[in-house]
């Protein structure tokens, strides 16, 4: 086994090799709540719950660390427009995230630290770096990060210092020496949450928080730091810069993570997701909707590292494929039922895992998955009695699709309930009333134990008009929502 990862430190896809042999600690940069979980968290924790599953299955101990943002500017702005407590409101929108990251099918995480828990390590790392040297109390309460004491800044972002500076300014209340430096600890202002510190009342700054909650949880250095592209800079930037300077003498930045992941962003219709385009959508909007597995498995169309264009065709397709997947399991575990699956694993499983190894490509463990499930298909549908040989294939190929589907956090349900569920879902998307479905169908049983197929096929020629798909079967006849 040779995982290979793209890191945006080096620049380059490198072999992973643990710090620790066969023991993994992973960080993941966890939401500010103060809002419901959108379109972008749910690729990105989809992202990294995949590389989470799949580093477990090829034997790795992880401990897997998300933090929850529970004090920041933005939070404390929502609070005041809505007259709601800060910790109310945070709590309330951690729970939101929570709920929906359940549905999405994301393992919880080993340690989930919240920021308002952590204070005291977030006042003793500032001190460390004022004590250090790199950072300074403004002497208003504020204490900053000389970013210019530290000369590799500019290593994970790619960018130039001199360019930062043409855009840098220090805003008003801000005693700065440097426009490019950054807030570690913000002084009190009135009404807003506060803690005792060296150098008055106030709270943290965001970037140290991540610093604080990594260094706690998992210790320096770890292995695998993880984000969207947008926190490359200056959120990651920035965590490297206080993290190191505290750290280590030499100034080295992998002596805080030794890799960073970041995913692309979510697109819609080819434009940014933004509430100033009115394309935003929250998880919840989407799953009112659809099916959170197959929005989750959307998502896993594009390697992560990749921009995904975010459409209704898309999501549209993807449940199509789910049902798909779903229709092949039950053909396969029903024509399958008593007979032995057998040790040896499908040739295709191994391809699977592959596709993970190589910087977590779920894209191609679809495209593989697509493959298994045709051949499953034409085997199951062809006719005549089926052998102990097809039998035991089948089987084999149920029992390696779960396992392939686990490491992608899909195909863990009973089929059945899973197509009751996809069906439910594209049923309310287009109005169409499941009872009024199922009278329509003991209609045309009666009109064809009547013999009256003409009334039979304009019953069916009505429901097809309004999206409802007809299957005659052994068992009835069963349908499902084109």
């Amino acid at each position: 086994m040779a995982i290979q990862l793209f890191d945006t430190l080096s620049g380059e896809k490198q072999e992973f090799v643990p710090l620790a042999p066969g023991r993994v600690g992973f960080y993941a940069c966890g939401p500010t709540v103060y809002d419901h979980a959108h379109l972008g968290h749910a690729r990105c924790y989809v992202a990294w719950d995949v590389v989470v599953r799949h580093l477990r299955a090829r034997g790795l101990e992880v401990r897997y660390v998300r933090n929850f943002t529970d004090v920041d500017d933005k939070i404390i702005r929502r609070a005041a427009e809505r007259h709601e407590d800060p910790g109310a409101l945070a709590a309330r929108f951690e729970a939101s995230f929570t709920e929906d990251m359940a549905a999405l099918g994301c393992l919880a995480p080993d340690v989930e630290p919240r920021v308002t828990e952590h204070v005291p390590e977030i006042i003793a790392l500032i001190e460390k770096l004022v004590a250090r040297g790199f950072a300074y109390a403004a002497g208003n309460g504020d204490v900053y990060y000389g970013v210019r004491k530290f000369p590799r800044y500019m290593e994970l972002s790619k960018r130039n210092l001199d360019d930062l500076m043409a855009g840098a300014r220090v805003e008003p209340g801000e005693s700065k020496r440097d426009p490019l430096d950054f807030a570690l600890w913000k002084a009190a202002k009135p009404g807003e949450p506060s803690w005792d510190s060296p150098w008055g009342r106030g709270r943290p700054g965001w970037h140290i928080e991540c610093s604080a909650m990594t260094l706690k949880h998992l210790g320096a250095p770890f292995d695998i730091h993880t984000g969207g592209k947008d926190l490359i800079f200056p959120h990651h930037s920035n965590e490297i810069a206080q993290s190191v300077a505290a750290l280590s003498d030499e100034l080295l930045p992998t002596a805080f993570a030794r890799y960073w992941m970041h995913n692309g962003f979510v697109e819609i219709d080819q434009e940014k997701m933004s509430k100033s385009l009115g394309n935003f959508f929250t998880v919840k909007d989407v799953l009112a909707r659809h099916d959170a597995e197959g929005l989750r498995l959307a998502l896993l169309g594009t390697q992560y590292r990749n921009p995904i264009n975010f459409s209704d065709g898309l999501l549209a397709e993807a449940e199509q494929r789910l049902g798909y997947f779903y229709e092949t399991l039950e053909k396969a575990d029903r024509l399958s039922a008593g007979a032995p699956p057998g040790a040896k694993e499908s040739e295709w499983l191994e391809r699977c895992r592959a596709a993970l190894d190589d910087d977590f490509n779920t894209a191609s463990v679809l495209g593989v998955l697509a493959e298994a499930f045709t051949e499953a298909n034409a085997l199951a549908d062809r006719k005549g009695k089926k052998s102990p040989d097809d039998r035991s294939a089948l089987g084999r190929f149920a029992r390696d699709a779960r396992a392939a589907g686990a490491e992608l956090g899909i195909l863990q349900r009973k089929p059945g309930e899973a197509l009751l569920a996809i069906r439910k879902t594209a049923a309310a998307r287009r109005g169409i009333d499941p009872a009024a479905v199922d009278r329509k169908i003991e209609e045309r049983a009666e009109a064809r134990r009547a013999k009256d197929f003409a009334r039979s096929d304009a019953i069916r020629d009505e429901l097809a008009a309004l999206g409802v798909i007809l299957r005659d079967g052994p068992e009835g006849t069963s349908w499902k929502v084109q």
